[in-house]
């Protein structure tokens, strides 16, 4: 984990499995929430806005901004509500896609 941010650290106590976000690397705690085990790794961009490509990382932690969107297996799903699992395969999803 990246202890240069001021985030929990989400893996005491739980076995960390190999995730990637957009071909880099990562190895996370199994059954964090997805969104917060990407921010406390470092990620903080999750996807560009349509308009002006802004970038945007989760905001509510709760399901209802789509800030935290990241694209998993083809499919756009939001960071927030999902689980860690062994070997997610996380994209941007492309510009203006929600």
């Amino acid at each position: 984990m990246n202890n240069a941010l001021p985030f929990e650290d989400l893996g005491e106590g739980r076995s960390l499995v190999a995730v990637t976000f957009q071909g880099q690397d990562l190895r996370l705690p199994e059954g964090a929430n997805l969104a917060a085990a990407l921010l406390a790794a470092g990620i903080t961009t999750f996807r560009h806005t349509a308009e002006s490509g802004a970038p945007r990382g989760p905001f509510c932690m709760m399901g209802a901004c789509f800030d935290c969107l990241v694209e998993v297996d083809g499919i756009s799903r939001q960071a927030c509500m999902m689980e860690v699992s062994k070997g997610l395969n996380l994209n941007m999803p492309a510009v203006g896609e929600r």
